[in-house]
């Protein structure tokens, strides 16, 4: 049980588990149903489970290096071994869970996969570590609203709402983590901006992604999507302030994006516009 637990750890369940859960709400808001809302939930949580595990398995060494005791490989509470198999396993598996949606979907999918593994390999050392973010963000509602009966075209606001909240989410997840990450040669675009400039970032992309929400669905914006757009107009400069004055980890930009991305799926879940 122990070592099972590690394995789940791992797979950094948090994040993987609020993708997963958002898309999974998203399905629900676009008319999914009955077995088709298992199969988007498994599809889509086959995809964090691959990122997660193939992340912890590359960076192994890293980690011990670090100290990073919190990681269950570094600390010894599961084989790298065992988290590489998982790891491969949940990738294969990605495009099997989609087929039952149809040809497209699969794709779709499976694109999501691939460029998730390509952050951890070789893009997330790079300038280039936002693109995996961008592309799998706007692909992941995009797969959900194709895997509909009729297979309908996914609207360009929604695909261009999930990049720029992935592209947002990017940078503010590693400010906590900025030191740690330069100390072991991690040296991807965050990185390159500093805190000051991922945070800049993390807020510009995150507002954009809630204006395309409040304004990209056809017809007036919703009292709940002012409410929304004010909220994050509040919200994310407050976070970028705030990390600005912190002297040691980003830690108040991040409870931010999590207050805003929290905010941007709500609109998404319950505008009643995704097609």
């Amino acid at each position: 049980m122990k070592r099972a637990l590690a394995l789940l750890r791992s797979s950094h369940p948090e994040p993987g588990g609020a993708v997963t859960v958002a898309m999974t709400l998203l399905a629900v808001g676009a008319g999914h149903r009955g077995w088709a809302l298992v199969g988007v939930f498994c599809a889509v949580g086959a995809t964090q489970l691959a990122v997660g595990w193939v992340n912890d398995w590359l960076d192994a060494d890293r980690d011990r290096q670090s100290g990073r005791r919190d990681k269950p490989v570094a600390a010894g509470a599961v084989s790298r071994r065992t988290v590489g198999a998982a790891g491969l396993l949940a990738a294969l598996a990605i495009p099997l869970l989609g087929l039952p949606f149809g040809a497209t979907a699969t794709i779709l999918i499976s694109l999501v996969g691939i460029f998730a593994l390509l952050y951890d390999w070789p893009l997330k050392s790079t300038v280039f570590s936002v693109v995996p973010y961008l592309v799998a963000f706007g692909l992941l509602p995009a797969f959900v609203v194709v895997a509909l009966p009729g297979h309908p075209a996914p609207p360009a606001w929604l695909v261009a709402a999930g990049a720029l909240l992935g592209g947002g989410a990017h940078f503010a997840n590693v400010l906590p983590d900025l030191a740690d990450d330069a100390a072991t040669g991690v040296r991807g675009l965050p990185h390159r901006l500093g805190a000051l400039g991922s945070a800049v970032a993390a807020a510009v992309l995150l507002l954009g992604a809630t204006l395309t929400l409040v304004f990209g669905p056809p017809g007036p914006p919703s009292w709940a999507g002012w409410a929304a757009g004010a909220a994050a107009v509040v919200v994310l400069p407050l976070g970028a302030y705030a990390t600005r004055r912190a002297q040691g980890r980003g830690v108040a930009m991040f409870r931010a994006v999590i207050v805003v991305a929290l905010i941007d799926v709500l609109l998404l879940i319950f505008s009643g516009r995704v097609v």
